[in-house]
């Protein structure tokens, strides 16, 4: 397991080991001082999903900027 400070190595890492220190925090088994330290690691996993998260909405912005005459259209699936 990754150090409590440790950046965790993607975004999707980083959602799965939230998703687990949430489970934990919500069994209601674990002493104060352990849930106390969970919590505040899944607040640093939030806060590092926020960030990246709000890197790709730029990185998309930036993609689209730079391409102003391409038109955008709705996303439609081919038919499988």
């Amino acid at each position: 397991m990754p150090k409590k400070n440790e950046a965790p190595a993607s975004f999707e890492t980083a959602l799965n080991e939230l998703e687990k220190i949430v489970t934990r925090l919500e069994s209601g088994e674990l002493p104060l001082e352990e849930a106390l330290n969970e919590f505040e690691r899944g607040v640093q996993l939030a806060r590092q999903g926020q960030s990246k998260l709000q890197q790709a909405e730029q990185r998309v912005q930036i993609l689209l900027a730079e391409s102003e005459d391409a038109p955008l259209s709705p996303f439609t699936p081919d038919a499988e």
